[in-house]
């Protein structure tokens, strides 16, 4: 059996590869994990379990409140929420542990679980692997240690989770955002009530779209991973900005008042000037993965803001923020973490905080995101090859070399081995498309000789 848990939780298609028999299973092994660690020792433990609106999310977290409170842990359910919410609610509770229900901005049939530790931060690898070692142990007949009378878990709502959230997304804002028309477009998912609340809270006129969620249309044609809508919405009602989530609203992609995309990074170079503007970027650092777009890197190297690359995923971004106390980073898929104020990408509070600048600085959007330019990027995925020998082959490394030297300085180069799959990803950057095709073509050609 493969890994269960993967970068970011235990996902698959609900009731089939992810059973209510498995939410359970998986919740009373990370209880009783926990409490082995010793984590709720010296007190009565609770969790705190939301949820995206998905239909396969009801019948989930009733498993999972379940086998927490067969678990002997007291369960805090929130309700529908987005993951950022459910984060931040763990640690201002002082829970010991936080559950939370998606699969993100993967289609319906989907769902996923996420634990997180005190304090709102996702779990540390070790913790994952001994749970899905004891939950296969038990899942193979090895008996639970149960609680009886007393000791037995209490379940309740806790209602105040909304707007002690909003409250908190408002909080942390440096100003208003009056005089702002702005489209948000939810994806029919948890963002749905919480995100046109916080914006209108905020002092901004607000059109929402993708608002409506019936447990079925979460993420279908909408959100970050479909921008359409949006860009049609903001230039119907002569919007300033669109911002759009996904299904767990913890990541944001915006378009300008043309409708054009705005990616994540350039959102993280418009939050990167307003930050340092404020002296809040600590070291002056912002944290983002190798597949960031050059033109990126360029932009900050020109403003003085350094920029420190991680392997690709939002978690590694997470880890090299946390060990040197960096303040701003995230992916160019538009997961931004803002450490100060979240432990996980945070959606809304992205949206507000770009918002917040276009406001602050009476500038459009297009205009702030325009002190980074987009090189054109190229990906192609060469299949059927040796991936372990990428980095043995001096075909391929020579290969590299003249690419790199044609490009110059203004272009990248990046051979990327798949972590699953029997397959290399060439990723080609220039000045000119044309030229990055070309490069991309021809290392793709050389990695399938190379390495087929």
């Amino acid at each position: 059996m493969g890994r269960l848990f993967g970068t970011d939780g235990v996902r698959g298609v609900a009731n089939a590869d992810l059973t209510a028999e498995m939410a359970l299973g998986l919740s009373v092994a990370a209880a009783h994990v926990l409490a082995e660690a010793g984590t709720f020792e010296g007190h009565r433990p609770v969790a705190v379990v939301g949820r995206d609106p998905r239909a396969s999310g009801e019948f989930l977290e009733a498993a999972v409140v379940a086998g927490l409170a067969s678990a002997g842990v007291d369960v805090l359910t929130v309700g529908v929420l987005p993951t950022p919410a459910v984060a931040h609610l763990t640690g201002v509770l002082g829970a010991d542990l936080g559950v939370m229900l998606s699969a993100s901005h993967n289609a319906m049939p989907d769902n996923g679980i996420k634990f997180f530790a005190r304090g709102g931060h996702k779990l540390a690898d070790e913790l994952e692997d001994r749970i899905e070692s004891v939950y296969e142990e038990h899942r193979r007949g090895e008996p639970w240690e149960r609680p009886t009378g007393s000791g037995v878990g209490r379940v309740r709502a806790y209602d105040e989770g909304f707007d002690r959230y909003v409250a908190h997304l408002i909080d942390v804002l440096p100003n208003r955002l009056d005089g702002l028309k702005i489209v948000l477009d939810e994806a029919h998912g948890a963002a749905a009530r919480v995100s046109p609340e916080a914006f209108e809270r905020a002092g901004a006129q607000v059109v929402t779209i993708g608002a409506e969620p019936d447990g079925l249309n979460i993420n279908d044609g909408c959100g970050s991973t479909h921008l359409e809508k949006l860009t049609a919405a903001v230039v119907e009602h002569g919007a300033d900005l669109g911002i759009a989530h996904d299904g767990d609203a913890d990541r944001c992609l915006a378009v300008d008042h043309l409708g054009e995309e705005i990616d994540g990074d350039q959102i993280l170079s418009v939050l990167a000037l307003a930050m340092r503007e404020r002296g809040v970027l600590r070291s002056d650092t912002v944290v983002a993965t190798v597949m960031s777009n050059l033109g990126f890197k360029l932009a900050m190297e020109r403003e003085g803001i350094q920029l420190v690359q991680t392997a690709v995923g939002d978690r590694y971004v997470l880890e090299e923020m946390k060990e040197h106390g960096y303040a701003l980073g995230g992916e160019q898929s538009g997961h931004v973490i803002i450490l100060d104020h979240a432990t996980t990408g945070d959606g809304t509070l992205t949206g507000l905080l770009l918002a917040a600048r276009v406001a602050q600085t009476k500038r459009p959007l297009r205009e702030l995101a325009g002190i980074m330019e987009r090189l054109p990027q190229v990906l192609v995925n060469v299949p059927d090859v040796d991936r372990t020998r990428v980095g043995d082959s001096t075909e391929l490394a020579d290969a590299v070399a003249d690419a790199e030297r044609e490009l110059g300085e203004t272009g990248r180069v990046l051979l990327r081995p798949s972590g699953t799959e029997p397959l290399v990803r060439v990723m080609v950057e220039a000045a000119d498309i044309d030229q990055a095709r070309a490069v991309a073509g021809r290392l793709a050609d050389v990695v399938k000789s190379a390495l087929g």
